[in-house]
């Protein structure tokens, strides 16, 4: 559960920043987002600002994935730097809260997300300067911050498309900013040429998978029922009293009720029905209830408890605290 409620903060703080900024932001905003106690949060996070340097982390993971998934470093300067350039500004277009905390609200957060943000646009700078050295640039002129300079200005542009309420496609910036980019290094003719070159098909959004996986269950994940799912996923095709013991518990009414429960709302099924008259059930995870035990990730099998008495209902969610 811990993991869940940092991934519920995290994604509170980037809407939160979002709606009132970052630097107007406040620990209420994000608890109240989040569906989580104030305790929660601190238990987390020290403070507001360390919750934001985590959720730029997060979001600079997230880019470099998608960064990660078009790079090739053996292909030619321009060919890195507008797939690059492309994937950035669609996974803008997708989450435009994370591009703007990204880009609009790192410079309001305070110091350590001014120093990270530093730190990144050092390594864009550092990609853009490789034209100096990757033998195709004709402008041996070019001081060192020409690469500052343009991605200065490129950032500038981003930031103020970001920063509309109700932005259009960033990813129709992709051929002039290239052009722009490409201009010092290879000249006119280069520029022109990326200027009207075809945008390439969009590639698909990866799916996302959910923040809170009991957003549509009215379910109290308790440590008892965390228990009978691990015991479930350890012995797939277990029958109630083995459950029972693998979950030590030993009343056997009790677990009855609770394996019903966790079969109505989809999360376990029982392989047993349909045998002759007082042959053991059968219980199994369904995929929703492979999905939990895995993104609960507090246990393996069912050896280990996991947090007490989260409390989730339908369309919010609500930590009890204890």
């Amino acid at each position: 559960m811990v993991e869940i409620q940092r991934a519920r903060i995290l994604d509170a703080m980037i809407e939160a920043c979002r709606e009132h900024g970052a630097g107007a932001v406040t620990v209420a905003h994000v608890v109240s987002r989040a569906g989580v106690s104030r305790r929660t949060f601190y238990e987390l996070f020290p403070d507001r600002e360390a919750c934001f340097v985590a959720a730029f982390d997060e979001t600079v993971a997230r880019v470099g994935q998608r960064l990660a998934a078009v790079w090739e470093p053996q292909a030619k300067w321009r060919v890195r730097i507008r797939a690059a350039l492309t994937a950035l500004l669609e996974l803008f277009d997708d989450e435009p809260a994370m591009g703007r905390l990204l880009v609009v609200e790192s410079l309001t957060a305070g110091p350590a997300a001014l120093q990270r943000r530093m730190r990144l646009l050092a390594c864009l700078i550092a990609e853009v300067e490789a034209a100096r050295s990757d033998g195709r640039s004709s402008r041996a002129e070019l001081t060192a911050l020409t690469g500052e300079g343009l991605i200065g200005a490129a950032l500038s542009i981003v930031q103020a498309r970001l920063s509309e309420d109700d932005p259009d496609s960033l990813r129709k910036l992709v051929n002039p900013l290239m052009a722009m980019i490409v201009l010092p290094y290879l000249g006119a003719a280069a520029a022109g040429q990326e200027l009207a070159k075809p945008l390439a098909p969009r590639r698909p959004a990866p799916t996302r998978p959910p923040v809170e996986p009991l957003r549509d269950l009215d379910l109290r994940l308790t440590y008892r029922t965390v228990m009978v799912l691990g015991a479930v996923a350890q012995h797939p095709g277990a029958s109630n009293r083995q459950i029972g013991e693998t979950a030590g518990i030993s009343d056997q009414g009790q677990i009855s009720k609770l394996l019903q429960r966790l079969g109505r709302l989809g999360l376990v099924r029982n392989d047993g029905v349909g045998q002759p008259r007082g042959m053991p059930n059968a219980w199994t995870l369904t995929p929703k209830g492979e999905g939990l035990v895995r993104a609960t990730g507090q246990f393996t099998g069912a050896t280990q408890p996991a947090a007490r008495g989260a409390r989730v209902s339908p369309g919010r969610a609500r930590s009890s605290g204890r």
